[in-house]
This record gives C-alpha cells, structure tokens and sequence, in this order.
C-alpha cells in the first residue's frame, strides 16, 4: 500500500509530498483543470518503475530531479518479499524506492537506500502498484492480449511459464537435429574434402619457420661465390701476414712485464688477443670451407618454397596457421564420425520433450478452458454493474491449426479473443470490430476490477478511465471504483464529478505563477472546498446554486453511502 510519495524538480513540481498514511484502503482522487499536471502521479509511479526519464522532465533551473514511494509490504505480498530476500535488501514492513535522474540522461535507483539495478526497482514497484491509464483500453483492442488477460485472470501464469521453457528447449533441440541432418547429408563430401585438405598439408611435412630459414639458405647460395672470395682473401691475409708473427709478439711482451710490472696487465691483454686472432683464423677457415657451392641445392629450396607458398595461400599467412588449420580439420573429421551418435541422442531428447510438452499444453488447454467460462460469467456481472445489464462477452477460445507439436506455439495451443455484443439480440462478435471507447473504458474497468481481487498488489491508480463516459455510465462507473476502493487502496485521476464525490480524500491540482514562474501545486480540499470543486466540474466555470446544491447533494449522498 502506497503511504507517501515525494517529487522534486519535476516538470512544473517543485518540491511536492503527498501523504496517504492512515487511510487504509479507500479512494483518494485528484481533480483539477486539463493540464494542471494530474497524470503527475501517473508519471511519478512510471519512472519508479523504470519508465523512460528524459531530461525535459526536470526543472529548468534544476540539474536533477528525484522521486520516491514509500510503500507498507505485508506477508501476503510473497513475491515482493522475496525479491527483496532474493537481493539482500532489508525491511521492516515497508519499501521505499526512489529515483534520481539527471540532466546528462543518468539514473541511480535506490531501495531501502541502497543502489539497485532499474529491473530490480521496476519488477517492486510493478508488483506494488497497478496502474490503469486512459489508454489502456486499447489493449483490448490487441487480440494477442486476451490470452495474457486469460492467464492473469485465472492465475495460469506459472503454469504457461513451465510450458513456454518445455517448448523452447524443444525449439533449441529442433534447431540442432534440422543443423546435424544437414552435416549427415553433406558429410561424405565434406569428409572426402577435409581429408584432402589434412593430407595436402600433412604430407608436406612443414615445421613453423622452415620458410624463413629456406630464405636464409638461398640468399646465402646466391651469394656463395663472392662470400667464398671475401672471406678466402681475408684468411689468407690474416694466415699470410699475421698468424706467423704472433708467437713472437706473444714472447717479446712476456719479456717486457718480467722487466716492468706495470707493463704486466698489457701484456696479458696483447697475449689474449694474440690467442684469439688464432681462434679466429680457424673460425675464418671453417666458415669459408662451409659456404654451400652446390647449385642444384638452389633449385631444391625454390622447390619448396613453392610448396610452401602454396599451402599458405590455401590454409594460412604462415606455416603456423597452416598447422593449426590442419588441427582443425583433424577435429572436425573426428567429429563427422559422431554425427549418427548425436542425432540419435538429439532426436530422442526431441521425442521425450515433445511427450511433454504436449502433456503440458493439454493440461494448460483444460485450466485455460475452465477459466474462460470463470471469466466469461465474472465479465457479464462486472458488465451488468456498469450499466450493461444485456450486456453479451464471451471468451473463445480455440485451437491454432496443425496437429502435435505443430499446433503449439510458446504460449501453448489456443488462441483465445473476445466477444462482446452490448445490445439485445445483437450476436456477439469480436471485441476489436464492435467496441465503442466508451464501452472499451468499461471494459477495462470490469477486467482490471476483477485481476485487482486475484493479484498481490495492494494499490490500484486509475488515470482518467472515465474518458468517454457520462450520464447514466458515469454512475456506474463510479460505483463501481467506489466498490474496489472497499478492498484496495484506489488512486483516481477523473473529471467525473459522480466519481470524485465517493473519494475520502479529495485533492485539488491546480497551475499557479509565483515570481514569474509556474508552478503545479496539489492541495486537499475540505468540506467547503469540496463542494466548490464538485460544482466546478458539474458545470465549469458557470457556478449557481443548482449546482452547488447539487454538489452538496452528491457529497451528501455518498457520505452516508456505505462503500
């Protein structure tokens, strides 16, 4: 139950807070003007909600904008308490959710203050509050929604739940036996071309660099006989000229630190280098002797670097990728082997989920059945007290085409619409083609009466249904929120006056300008001004006393009501 709500910034709110507290149910109603800001509540609610938050509902000279619902949740709200289990929130008979957004499209959602995700915020605030606009009615006019209006009435959601996870697993599963049938009829020509492909590069025997190193190898060929000249002109040099003089070099120094100490460490690094010119001559003479002079060796590596090339241009930019996509085909050859084993498996899982799914489908039909004529009886009562007393609405249901699992759908089997007929001896005929607005308001009303009495939610906010509506129906429509209001705590935003004089509280919106600057402002009428209110909305701005006599009459009327 809805106790307090708070905005602040808001379009033309500056700071509001509105106090429900010790009312309980019944029905509290806001009256005013056409575009003072009476759906303000409406929106409030629909952002807690999660609703779009754009940046123009915030106050021009503000940079954010908040708004907050204190709530009183009772055990008999199991699944509110345990969302708030579910995310460790805690509470003590009471949630609050607030919402805070910004300018630059920002929003943070709060509850029992602490952060939330706006799925969280919206699934409590949906399971707190239902809300029923002017526009709702045109949900009647969708004939897929009559199924959801089915289910919720006869509380069938569970049950359609368990079978729309059935049915999609065996969607998922028909999905994969129709890919895996597909694989088996190509998977001979698949498997001779992936045996190919695994036997083109396996034979060719390739190790990761080989290409580079052939590269290397073959520059060095090309190259073999000025290499062999450089480096044959440098040993001789170095073998001619230099090696022979060494020894004596080597002897000469060792004499020369004998007869100077501190000559000592030069001749040990000249009698290094001596040591190493000898190492290198050798090096010098291996690596010339090594240089490859074999031509026909050139031709052999061109050979392979061709087949090289050409297994790169088909599986890989390099040898590496030309490996790993022969590990690939290895597995999926390993895998066109266990095909048959897998649609064998799938098509099993397939059969048995169907058995399921089917049995599943067939009880949801009995339940849905059952509970069409629940709701067909409930809506020509709701109907007959809205001033609708031959009123026809009847529920259809029938079964979509196709046999098995070809007739299901993830909703199940049937497809349900209504029928209405609102004048004697005028058959039934679907809702869609012969429902004035009017008669769509009323509509509504008696269903969102009757899925207010099964569901959890404590607080009903109606925003002008009774658009359309006037005269004799305007009564009864107004009976009628009277009549939930006796069970529910009921918000209603009306512009009728037969609605608002069954209210226990009464507000007033109203647009006024304060420093240059407008504002909305709601106030709580009392007796007096209840009266002036009522006669406003029964005759305008023409006040007399027949209307304010009939004001007074109304009040009165409904005040010794029992509701």
């Amino acid at each position: 139950m809805l106790l307090e709500l708070r905005i602040e910034n808001m379009a033309l709110i500056d700071s509001l807070q509105l106090d429900f507290a010790g009312r309980g149910s019944g029905l509290t109603v806001f009256t005013g003007e056409t575009g003072a800001g009476k759906s303000i509540i409406l929106q409030a609610i629909h952002l807690l909600a999660g609703g779009r938050g754009a940046s123009s509902c915030i106050r021009g000279d503000c940079d954010r904008a908040v708004v907050e619902a204190f709530f009183v949740v009772g055990e008999d709200q199991p699944e509110v308490l345990g969302l708030l289990r579910e995310h460790g929130i805690e509470y003590n008979g009471g949630c609050i959710v607030r919402r805070i957004f910004t300018r630059n499209g920002r929003s943070r959602f709060y509850v029992n203050d602490r952060l939330v995700t706006s799925r969280l915020a919206g699934a409590l605030t949906e399971n707190l509050v239902n809300i029923a606009s002017q526009h709702d009615h045109q949900q009647l006019l969708v004939a897929r929604r009559h199924l959801d209006f089915l289910d919720s009435f006869g509380e069938l959601w569970e049950q359609r739940l368990e079978f729309s996870r059935i049915y999609g697993q065996w969607q998922n599963l028909s999905a994969r036996l129709h890919e895996l049938r597909q694989q088996e009829q190509d998977k001979e020509q698949r498997r001779d071309f992936l045996s190919y492909q695994l036997r083109e590069i396996r034979e060719a025997e390739i190790t990761p660099g080989e290409d580079t190193e052939l590269v290397h190898e073959r520059d060095r060929l090309k190259s073999s006989a000025t290499l062999a000249d450089l480096a044959g002109r440098s040993h001789e040099l170095i073998y001619t000229k230099v090696l022979e003089h060494l020894p004596q070099i080597r002897k000469n120094m060792e004499q020369v630190a004998a007869l100077d100490g501190s000559a000592g460490e030069l001749a040990e690094r000249i009698g290094s280098a001596c040591f190493e010119v000898e190492d290198l001559e050798l090096a010098l003479r291996e690596y010339r002797d090594a240089i490859p002079r074999d031509s026909s060796r050139l031709e052999d590596i061109n050979e392979r670097l061709g087949v090289l090339k050409q297994l790169q241009r088909k599986y890989g930019q390099s040898l590496e990728e030309v490996a790993a996509f022969a590990d690939r085909a290895e597995q999926e050859l390993a895998s066109l082997d266990s095909v048959e084993r897998e649609l064998a498996s799938v098509a099993g899982e397939i059969e048995k989920l169907s058995a399921a799914a089917l049995a599943k489908a067939a009880e949801l039909s009995r339940t849905r059945r059952r509970a069409a004529k629940k709701l067909s009886t409930a809506m020509r009562q709701e109907l007959a007290s809205l001033s609708f007393p031959q009123a026809v609405f009847e529920v259809i249901v029938t079964d979509s085409p196709g046999k098995g699992m070809e007739a299901l759908h993830p909703t199940g089997r049937e497809l349900v619409e209504f029928f209405f007929s609102a004048n004697p001896g005028e058959p039934a005929q679907p809702l869609v083609k012969v429902a004035s607005g009017g008669e769509l308001s009323r509509l509504m009303l008696a269903m969102k009466c009757l899925l207010a009495r099964r569901d959890q939610v404590d607080t009903v906010i109606f925003d002008e249904v009774d658009a359309g509506i006037g005269g004799k129906a305007a009564e009864a429509v107004a009976r009628k929120i009277g009549e939930l209001s006796g069970h529910h705590q009921v918000i209603c935003i009306t512009h009728l006056p037969q609605i608002a004089a069954r209210a226990a509280e009464h507000f007033m919106v109203a647009k006024n300008v304060h420093d240059g600057r407008t504002l909305t402002a709601i106030t709580s009428l009392g007796a007096e001004e209840r009266v002036m209110e009522l006669a406003r909305m029964l005759g305008g701005d023409s006040l007399t006393r027949q209307t304010l006599a009939y004001a007074r009459e109304l009040l009165e009327l409904n005040s010794n009501r029992e509701v």
